[in-house]
C-alpha cells in the first residue's frame, strides 16, 4: 500500500483542523447574521411604525406623506404594510385587515408588541404599539400596527452569510495556499539530504557533514551509524576473504605438492606413505575449509537467536560419543561427566557441536607431548548451564585469552587454523553466553556458560 506523501500529510494535518473550525465558525455566523438581522429589521420596524404615528398625528389620520413612505421603505429593506385605529377602535389609515393578534399577548398596553403571524399567506413579523393622543381637547388611545414579511428577512439574512461564508472561504484558500507552500518551503532540507545521498556513489559510506534542521537530525544520526555499521562489516568481509585466501594458500599448497610426490614416487612403498601423508593434508585443509565457513555462517547469523530448545546433557553425550573414539585411539584418556537431569537450552546443535569439538581439538593440537588426559564436564551453576574442557597438557593462561580467541593466531605455532577458539567464543556469544580460559595449577582448562532455557524465559 502505497502511503501519501510526507508533505500531503502534513498539508492535511494543518488545514483539515482549520477547514472543521471554518465550518464551525461558518454556522455560528449563519446563526449570528439571522439573529443580527431580526435585531435589525425589528428596531426598523419599530422606527417604522412610530414614523407613521407621527405622520398620522400631523396629517389628522391622511395618508402618509411621500417622504415618510421613502424613509421607511429605505430603513426597513423592504415592503412596510401598517394598519392604523383611533379611540374605540376607528380605523383610520393604512392597510383595512391587520394580522391577528396571538392570544398571550403584552399585559402592558402601552409597550410595543413583536410577534409573529400570517398575512395573506405569508409569514410576517408584527408590531403593535399604542399611544395616548389628544386632538382638539379630546384624548384616547391610538394603535398602529405594522408588519413586514418573513421571506425579506431570510434574503437579507442570505446576504449577510454569504458575505462571511465568502469572505471565511477567501481566507480558507489564502491560508491554503500559505500552508502548502509553507510545507514544501519547510521540507526543502529533506529534498536537499535526498539530492545529496542520491548523487553519492555506491563505495561512499563516509558520515553525513550536512546541516540539517533538528527534526532530521536523528535521521541523518541513525544513517551515519548505518553508515558505519555497513563499513564496518564490509571491511570485515574484506578482511575474512583475506585471511581465508592465505590460510587456505599453503593447505592447497601442501596438497598439491603432496599430489605430485604420490605421482613421482619411485616405489609403491614409498607411494603409501606418501598417499597417507596426502589423505592427512587433505583432511586439515577440508578442516580448515569447514572452520571458515563456520565462521562465515556465524557472522552472517550474528543477530538470530534459534527457537529450537534441546537438553544439553543428551547433546553433549552424543558429541562426546562422537569424539572419543578419536582421542582414546591416540592413547589419550577421555572423561565426560553430566548430572542425572536435562539442562534444556536454547541452541543450534550444529553451531553448539562445532564449538565443543573445536575445544577438544584446541586440547588435542596443543597439549603438546605432556598431554594425557581430556576431560568434558557438564553442570548447572545459577541460571547458566556451564561446559569446561580440562587437558593436562602445556596450559593455557587468562593472560593470553586476547591472542587465544583471535582469528587466524594461536599462542604457539603449531598444525592448527587459529580459527577453533574464535568459532567456539562466536557460537558461545551468539548463544547469549561466553567462553572464558580457567585459571588452573596445570594443563588448560575453557569454559562456555549458556543460558538455561527457563531462565532466558524469565528474563
Amino acid at each position: 500500500m502505497r502511503r501519501a506523501s510526507l508533505r500531503l500529510r502534513l498539508f492535511a494535518l494543518i488545514l483539515i483542523p482549520l477547514v472543521f473550525m471554518a465550518v464551525l465558525l461558518g454556522a455560528w455566523r449563519f446563526n449570528a447574521a439571522q439573529k443580527t438581522a431580526e435585531e435589525l429589521f425589528d428596531r426598523s420596524l419599530l422606527a417604522a411604525a412610530l414614523a407613521i404615528s407621527r405622520d398620522v398625528a400631523v396629517s389628522d389620520g391622511d395618508l402618509l406623506s411621500p417622504a415618510t413612505s421613502d424613509l421607511i421603505s429605505d430603513i426597513s429593506g423592504g415592503d412596510v404594510f401598517y394598519h392604523v385605529t383611533g379611540p374605540g377602535g376607528i380605523y383610520i389609515t393604512g392597510y383595512a385587515y391587520p394580522p391577528s393578534t396571538p392570544a398571550n399577548s403584552e399585559s402592558s398596553p402601552y409597550a410595543p408588541q413583536f410577534f409573529r403571524s400570517v398575512y395573506r399567506d405569508e409569514g410576517v413579523q408584527v408590531v403593535r404599539i399604542t399611544e395616548r393622543i389628544t386632538q382638539d381637547e379630546l384624548s384616547g388611545d391610538a394603535t398602529i400596527t405594522a408588519w413586514q414579511r418573513l421571506a425579506d428577512r431570510a434574503v437579507f439574512a442570505r446576504q449577510l452569510a454569504l458575505r462571511a461564508a465568502t469572505l471565511i472561504g477567501a481566507l480558507l484558500v489564502t491560508l491554503a495556499l500559505v500552508v502548502w507552500f509553507g510545507v514544501s518551503l519547510g521540507l526543502r532540507p529533506l529534498i536537499d539530504l535526498q539530492d545529496a545521498i542520491d548523487i553519492r556513489s555506491p563505495d561512499d559510506l563516509s558520515r553525513i557533514k550536512r546541516a540539517v534542521p533538528d527534526e532530521t537530525r536523528g535521521i541523518v544520526r541513525t544513517l551515519n551509524r548505518l553508515f558505519a555499521q555497513v563499513e564496518s562489516s564490509m571491511t570485515a568481509h574484506k578482511v575474512f576473504i583475506s585471511d581465508a585466501a592465505h590460510q587456505l594458500r599453503n593447505p592447497a599448497a601442501a596438497v598439491q605438492s603432496m599430489a605430485e610426490a604420490v605421482r613421482d614416487a619411485p616405489s609403491e612403498e614409498t607411494r603409501r606413505a606418501r598417499l597417507s601423508d596426502l589423505v592427512t593434508a587433505a583432511k586439515a585443509s577440508g578442516r580448515i575449509a569447514d572452520q571458515l565457513l563456520s565462521l562465515d555462517r556465524l557472522q552472517q547469523n550474528a543477530g538470530d537467536l534459534p527457537d529450537e530448545t534441546h537438553d544439553l546433557v543428551e547433546t553433549l553425550r552424543e558429541i562426546c560419543a562422537e569424539l572419543g573414539p578419536t582421542i582414546l585411539l591416540q592413547g589419550i584418556e577421555f572423561e565426560f561427566n553430566a548430572p542425572d537431569t536435562a539442562l534444556p537450552v536454547r541452541a543450534d546443535k550444529l553451531f553448539l557441536a562445532e564449538a565443543i569439538k573445536n575445544l577438544v581439538d584446541n586440547a588435542l593440537k596443543h597439549g603438546g607431548d605432556a598431554l594425557t588426559e581430556i576431560s568434558v564436564h557438564l553442570r548447572a551453576e545459577g541460571g547458566d548451564a556451564v561446559v569446561t574442557v580440562r587437558d593436562d597438557g602445556k596450559g593455557l593462561a587468562p593472560e593470553q585469552s586476547e591472542v587465544a580467541f583471535r582469528r587466524f593466531s594461536q599462542v604457539e605455532p603449531s598444525n592448527g587454523s587459529g580459527l577453533g577458539l574464535a568459532i567456539a567464543q562466536s557460537v558461545s556469544e551468539k548463544h547469549g553466553g561466553s567462553l572464558s580460559i580457567d585459571r588452573v595449577n596445570a594443563g588448560a582448562s575453557l569454559t562456555i556458560r549458556l543460558p538455561l532455557a527457563q531462565a532466558a524465559d524469565r528474563s
